[in-house]
């Protein structure tokens, strides 16, 4: 899917929808790392007005993903809890840090290159879950809520690419070489992953 070059592990979505509880307390703490992390980049790139207006509507998009986890987890009467350690994250972004980069690549940049890989994978294991809930006629309301945000990251996606484009002055062929670069490195941190929830984080 997208620029992606390792798929997840059929095994992935029958072991995240034995606990549910976990997978949406996990998927809820994404949506908000999410709205942090759009945030967090608009003050690095406040010379692309346009970039940092549409960054403000993603952090906003990805906060009412939030508030709908959450409010399904209220309604079932299950804690949210302390987020869990994001290794795929974490290796992620210190894996692009690591890969050298051309001139006109700066740090931020590559932040928004990270984030749509994230969205990539994160619109991946939507899929995972819609199909696998689909197949065994399971939870039709938590099928609900993946099928109604699942368009939302294969947008958002495009989106970063897009905004890192506009940031290389419109060198929409750098930002694609540089995320398929970036791609490729995903691919083995996730092949190096066993199993995780939606947006790739592993429990150990």
């Amino acid at each position: 899917m997208f620029c992606l070059t390792t798929p997840t592990d059929p095994e992935w979505a029958p072991l995240a929808l034995a606990d549910l509880p976990r997978l949406l307390a996990d998927h809820a703490h994404c949506e908000l790392k999410a709205a942090v992390n759009a945030m967090s980049l608009v003050p690095r790139l406040t010379e692309f007005t346009r970039v940092t207006r549409v960054l403000s509507e993603l952090a906003r998009e990805e906060l009412q993903h939030y508030e709908a986890v959450l409010l399904l987890l209220e309604k079932r009467g299950w804690p949210l809890g302390p987020p869990e350690k994001d290794r795929y994250a974490v290796e992620l972004r210190e894996a692009c840090q690591a890969l050298p980069r051309a001139r006109d690549i700066g740090p931020a940049v590559d932040r928004l290159l990270v984030a749509a890989l994230i969205e990539a994978r994160s619109c991946e294991r939507f899929k995972l879950v819609i199909e696998a809930l689909e197949a065994t006629d399971a939870d039709p309301e938590v099928r609900a809520l993946y099928t109604e945000l699942f368009p939302s990251e294969a947008r958002h996606y495009v989106t970063f690419i897009d905004l890192a484009a506009e940031c290389l002055g419109g060198n929409r062929g750098l930002a694609e070489a540089r995320v398929e670069a970036l791609a490729a490195l995903e691919g083995i941190i996730v092949a190096g992953l066993a199993r995780g929830t939606v947006r790739g984080v592993v429990h150990g």
